[in-house]
């Protein structure tokens, strides 16, 4: 019950972390794009401050829901008197998953911190050079996400 419960938890993460990162490139930022810097920026820059935050506990949630349960799946083998050797797919989405949230910490705690000194000081060429950075390792980590999806569900 408790892992079904973990693996409910860990996959509403993992939805909500790639949905928002589809609605973030695919249809938030190109019905932004006709605005002004000066307002089009700011309202990024505001999307993303709440994006992130809500992205800071998911993908912390998403760690350590996927570590319990491949300790826990090793720790019942374990007391089964048998070896646990972790799947491939399962190692693939756990060095990928990691790679995500390192990609994410820099995204969050260098870029945007970058973006934001740049929206304070209204300077909107800086600010919009910094949000095509985030743009681009955003999709980064949706095509990782994406390719972990459709690896885990193929193998």
């Amino acid at each position: 019950m408790l892992y079904a419960a973990l693996k409910t938890i860990h996959l509403l993460a993992v939805i909500v972390w790639l949905g928002g990162m589809v609605f973030a490139l695919f249809f938030l930022r190109p019905a932004a794009a006709s605005l002004d810097p000066a307002v089009r920026l700011p309202l990024l820059h505001d999307v993303f401050g709440r994006f992130f935050k809500a992205i800071l506990a998911v993908s912390l949630i998403t760690l350590f829901t996927g570590l319990w349960m491949i300790g826990n799946v090793a720790r019942a083998v374990a007391e089964g008197g048998g070896g646990f050797t972790m799947p491939l797919d399962w190692k693939v989405m756990s060095t990928l998953g990691v790679l995500m949230v390192l990609i994410f910490g820099h995204v969050r705690f260098a870029l945007y911190k970058r973006c934001d000194k740049a929206v304070q000081a209204k300077d909107w060429p800086a600010a919009g050079a910094v949000m095509e950075k985030i743009r681009l390792w955003v999709l980064v980590n949706l095509a990782l996400g994406v390719f972990i999806v459709a690896f885990t569900l193929l193998t």
